[in-house]
């Protein structure tokens, strides 16, 4: 399928004088997850993960991705035609250097424009021009071969109610123009959907386990312009939008608003996010202000309302993750359960809480062997029965009316060896070091990191990825500018510094391949604890309230201070979740939260 797939496009690249067709994972407005019709790189490769990006020429094809998914390229590209580039690997080409070696004079490095952000045009354009080599990026011609390609999602809007949001859209609105006559624009031009979404306290269903819809807005001092389709709108919405001061357009005449801009237009915008074919449109007059967008860092600091809600939101997940362990551990190896199984199985504990909406991913479940793939998804072909040995990771979270969760825990599903135990410790180590972090103001995630990573790191063992992430507020489960991470990564705003109401994971892990994985994950909530003369302090509030497996903790390699953190959060899960159980629920909670 894929061979065939490669070669109708190697023969519309041939047609039109190709010589490197580009294909990365992304959407019109740069999302981490893409709807249906946006998963070109995906169709074109065979490969799934939710990060990648793919290069044709007319004799090769190459896949690069992360760390967090090398076992499962490996797996999905078996056959294909397609070389997997394992990135951040010793000797292994980045995309650029890839490109600058098969880009000769004469040559044309294509791609669509809509889904390559205008950062990335101007670099590729920069290689292009110094090996000779000219740029197209009007060519979508993964749509010329892709013949049922599903059509573009209009799933209906809805509205989050101020009680949820803790501010109106006008008042939202009003903050950003202020930000807008800082930076000296007359134009604010926001293509990211989290984005819109959160300003406008409207959801949607566009794109899987991310509620948003599929649109693009424009704000000056005067207009707040959203460009969206028609079909997702009810009577409803228009009479709210027309009430907040939002002007309806048309979704797919974006474009030529951008183009029709005033001569002497100062138009703000975040290069790393708006698309290229928006971002090279504007009037050779216009003054572009290059900016992370100003909603990024309001809507990454959750206002007291938010906070409460999403304490409220924790409450819900832990009861439903909680009935998960107790029902997993006690009922693996008497009844037939596999990983897919036990994932619905997990997902019904959920769509049972009041006010639950969609997963906020797609659940990984992974057992033995399978644990060590970092974002694994089990399929038909590769889902495997549960066995009472060994270690389950589940890596998983949803989203309810009153905030997004994601939690990862590592389960003992019977006897485990003594390695499985040390390793699971070090890990536990790790993450309460983290959570258990107080800092002066200014401090990022980039100094925190090696709270997590250093009981693995003493043993010479490592994990790659970031130990956190930002969490939206009912939005993208991953966003910025606030994240855990040693180094930064080209191109992504994850340095902020952290500000009281950021929600940021912790989630160290450790993986070793063909055996087991492990990895533990809470949501921490930034808050200011004591100011002095060293000036104000920070701390986190832990969000997730399930308990740690603790058959699968080794006792001598906790420290007093250790236990006193792991019994402490323990004895807090036990009083928030105990009221929301059976009394035999309870009873099993208590053991699950004994003191060590």
């Amino acid at each position: 399928m894929i061979p065939e797939r490669l070669s109708a496009l190697r023969a519309e690249m041939k047609k039109r004088g190709v010589t490197c067709y580009l294909v990365p994972t992304s959407d019109f407005h740069e999302s981490e997850y893409v709807g249906d019709y946006f998963k070109a790189r995906k169709y074109i490769t065979g490969f799934s993960g939710s990060a990648g990006t793919a290069v044709i020429t007319p004799d090769e094809a190459g896949l690069w991705t992360d760390g967090r998914y090398f076992l499962q390229a490996e797996a999905q590209l078996q056959g294909t035609g397609v070389t997997l580039y394992k990135m951040g690997e010793e000797g292994v080409p980045t995309v650029p250097e890839f490109l600058r070696e098969r880009l000769a004079p004469g040559g044309k490095l294509a791609f669509d424009g809509r889904v390559v952000n205008l950062s990335l045009y101007e670099s590729l354009v920069s290689l292009a021009k110094a090996r000779g080599a000219e740029v197209a990026a009007e060519e979508d011609l993964i749509d010329l071969v892709w013949r049922d390609r599903p059509a573009l999602s209009h799933r209906p809007l809805y509205l989050l109610e101020d009680r949820l949001t803790g501010r109106t859209a006008r008042e939202k609105i009003e903050d950003v123009r202020r930000a807008i006559r800082e930076k000296d624009a007359s134009v604010h031009l926001l293509t990211s959907l989290p984005d819109i979404a959160w300003l406008l306290n409207l959801r949607g269903d566009d794109v899987a386990y991310s509620p948003v819809f599929l649109s693009y807005l424009a704000l000056t001092g005067e207009e707040c312009l959203l460009f969206v389709q028609d079909e997702a709108l009810s009577p409803a919405i228009r009479e709210y939008l027309a009430s907040a001061g939002v002007e309806i357009r048309p979704y797919e005449s974006f474009y030529a608003y951008a183009a029709s801009l005033p001569e002497d237009a100062r138009v703000l915008l975040d290069p790393g996010v708006v698309n290229a074919r928006i971002g090279i449109s504007f009037p050779p007059s216009a003054r572009v202000i290059r900016d992370i967008n100003p909603t990024v860092l309001m809507k990454a600091v959750k206002n007291p309302v938010e906070m409460a809600n999403t304490r409220a939101a924790h409450l819900k997940d832990a009861v439903a993750m909680t009935k998960f362990m107790i029902w997993l551990k006690t009922n693996v190896g008497k009844i037939p359960m596999t990983e897919i199984s036990a994932a619905d199985h997990l997902e019904e504990l959920r769509r049972a809480e009041e006010g639950f909406i969609e997963l906020s991913f797609s659940t990984i479940a992974g057992y033995g062997p399978h644990g060590a793939i970092i974002h694994y998804g089990a399929t038909p072909e590769t889902d495997v029965p549960l066995k009472a040995e060994g270690l389950l990771l589940v890596d998983s979270g949803g989203h309810y009316q009153e905030g997004t969760t994601d939690i990862t825990r590592t389960f003992a599903l019977g006897p485990v060896t003594g390695e499985m135990k040390r390793d699971f410790t070090r890990v536990l180590i790790g993450h309460l070091n983290l959570a258990a972090a107080r800092f002066p103001h200014g401090v990022s995630g980039l100094n925190l990191d090696v709270l997590a990573r250093l009981p693995l790191w003493e043993e010479d063992l490592d994990y790659k990825h970031g130990t956190g992430h930002g969490v939206g507020h009912i939005l993208n489960v991953h966003e910025g500018p606030n994240a855990f991470r040693w180094r930064l990564t080209p191109g992504r705003n994850e340095s902020a510094v952290l500000e009281e109401g950021m929600i940021t994971s912790d989630e160290p892990g450790l993986y070793l391949e063909g055996k087991y994985g492990i990895r533990t994950e809470n949501e921490l909530l930034c808050r200011k604890g004591e100011k002095n003369e060293y000036g104000q302090f920070m701390y986190f509030e832990n969000l997730t309230l399930v308990p740690y497996d603790l058959d699968a903790v080794e006792p001598s390699l906790l420290t007093f201070r250790d236990k006193e953190r792991l019994n402490a959060y323990h004895a807090e899960v036990r009083e928030k979740v105990s009221p929301f159980l059976t009394p035999e629920e309870r009873e099993v909670l208590k053991a699950y939260t004994r003191a060590i």
